[in-house]
């Protein structure tokens, strides 16, 4: 049995805190938070104790520890906790300065303890069925990948300003993803970003509707396209085009009814958002991480990972700055 701490009260953690609970393989033994109060609320629907982060990371009968807080926080809790012993799992970004970030990388690996990253898309069990049948062979060698993620409404000017913009924030998911299906990172990456859904957004010195094109060594090719609003729900897909065929990764929908009648045809939209649409890959993202830390074995998603997406980030943050393409390799310099 993982006796776990989750660090952080909000509303992915409570995601997080159900992920713990139910599985048979870990037991959620403390919530810390700043906010007392939500600290208490969360630790206790789920049966666990209300506690500091100092007293959570300095108890050895503690064996991990689930990071949910604000991004700011996350490189030194994975330092603090790796040092203290524990195993981590923690949320996307590793940190909003790639630099910070590799540097925590090489602080936690010293410790020798396992750091997965939350890159929870990955085990989304469309996604991942595509991953398996590109392993496979299925459409011969893979040439071209398509990766659709809109939001259905943008978030708070006050969160896009703490945030790290939309390339740390929301397409990073989709720089891992790439990384996941293509099993590699690119070459270089280009993009064109503008803010047209909401003015305040450009205000605040970010994007809301981007495009992403990375390049690959061996001349493969994947397109991220990126909106803080679409007004029909969670978008959500992924095409992958090989020399023998196409995969494809379609919407998860409301419901599966489609009304056919002399007027049209007709069925239902996406799902509204994240919670809807991945609560079962938040499940099985904590399930592997806790296979991979009782039985020893790989983890399926690494601090590694974590860092080569921020990269990817920055680079595309960069090209915005400077209107030409960037590598991966001037980044990392």
């Amino acid at each position: 049995m993982l006796n776990v701490g989750l660090l952080g009260a909000g509303r992915i953690a409570g995601v997080h805190a159900t992920a713990i609970s139910t599985n048979p393989g870990s037991r959620l033994v403390a919530i810390s938070d700043i906010n007392q109060a939500a600290a208490e609320k969360l630790a206790a629907q789920y049966g666990a104790e209300a506690r500091s982060t100092d007293a959570v990371l300095s108890d050895p009968a503690i064996d991990a520890v689930l990071i949910a807080t604000s991004t700011d926080t996350h490189s030194d809790l994975i330092e603090r906790a790796t040092a203290a012993g524990k195993a981590v799992l923690c949320e996307k970004p590793v940190d909003l300065s790639l630099a910070r970030a590799r540097a925590c990388e090489k602080a936690a690996a010293q410790t020798g303890r396992p750091v997965m990253i939350g890159f929870n898309r990955r085990f989304d069990p469309n996604f991942a069925a595509v991953k398996a049948a590109a392993d496979r062979g299925e459409i011969g060698k893979t040439e071209l990948l398509s990766i659709t993620s809109f939001d259905p409404a943008p978030p708070p000017v006050a969160y896009i300003k703490v945030s790290g913009g939309l390339f740390r924030d929301m397409m990073i998911h989709d720089f891992d993803m790439a990384n996941f299906i293509m099993g590699a990172t690119p070459h270089s990456v280009s993009a064109v970003g503008s803010s047209i859904v909401d003015p305040e957004i450009g205000a605040a010195g970010d994007v809301d509707t981007a495009v992403v094109t990375l390049s690959y060594p061996d001349g493969r090719i994947a397109v991220i396209k990126n909106s803080r609003r679409a007004v029909y729900g969670y978008d959500q897909r992924l095409e992958l085009l090989g020399s023998e065929g196409l995969l494809q990764a379609q919407n998860m929908l409301e419901n599966t009814v489609v009304k056919s009648t002399t007027s049209g045809v007709t069925g239902a939209k996406p799902t509204y958002f994240f919670l809807e649409r991945y609560m079962p890959a938040y499940a099985a993202e904590w399930a592997a991480f806790v296979a991979a830390v009782t039985d020893g074995a790989a983890l399926p998603v690494t601090l590694q990972d974590g860092v080569a997406a921020l990269a990817m980030a920055e680079a595309a943050a960069q090209l915005l700055a400077n209107g030409h393409p960037v590598t991966l390799e001037s980044v990392l310099a």
